[in-house]
């Protein structure tokens, strides 16, 4: 009997961790649609994620922080532009990544560009509001970084 409520408290604890988890967008198309419904920008995170150093220690340090999570979920729709050198990708997602990082001349990584897209047309454009990349402190110095961004420019 103690098995089964030990079980049962690890399959709930593990649900509730999913439930925390953020949803990062890697369909660009998917991700404007909900920016434009939300009238949040985009946090559009330029990485190499199976090779890019200061890009795993980013996620380590601020993306993946329960702190970074709840500031995310209230002021930006976040989308993965990946460039990975030994996971798969899909052919579309590589070309829609490709031309990301041509538009918002990324030559380096990790970048985060955060972005309002704006329908003109039935085409999509990005005003751009700013950029950023690691900033070390910790999740608190990288949203002060974040809002700052946002508050200047958005």
């Amino acid at each position: 009997m103690k098995k089964i409520g030990l079980i049962l408290l690890l399959v709930i604890g593990s649900m509730a961790v999913q439930a925390q988890e953020l949803k990062w967008e890697t369909n660009l198309e998917k991700a404007t649609q909900v920016a434009l419904k939300t009238k949040k920008p985009l946090l559009l995170f330029f990485t190499g994620s199976d090779w890019c150093g200061w890009c795993i220690r980013l996620q380590n340090e601020v993306l993946k922080t329960p702190e970074f999570s709840s500031w995310a979920k209230e002021n930006v729709v976040l989308v993965e532009v990946d460039f990975p050198r030994r996971s798969p990708q899909q052919p579309e997602i590589q070309s829609q990544n490709a031309q990301l990082q041509q538009l918002f001349e990324v030559r380096g990584y990790p970048t985060i560009w955060l972005a309002n897209p704006q329908k003109a047309d039935e085409k999509i454009n990005f005003n751009k509001i700013g950029s950023t990349g690691y900033v070390a402190g910790g999740p608190s110095k990288w949203i002060e970084n974040a809002n700052q961004i946002l508050t200047s420019k958005g």
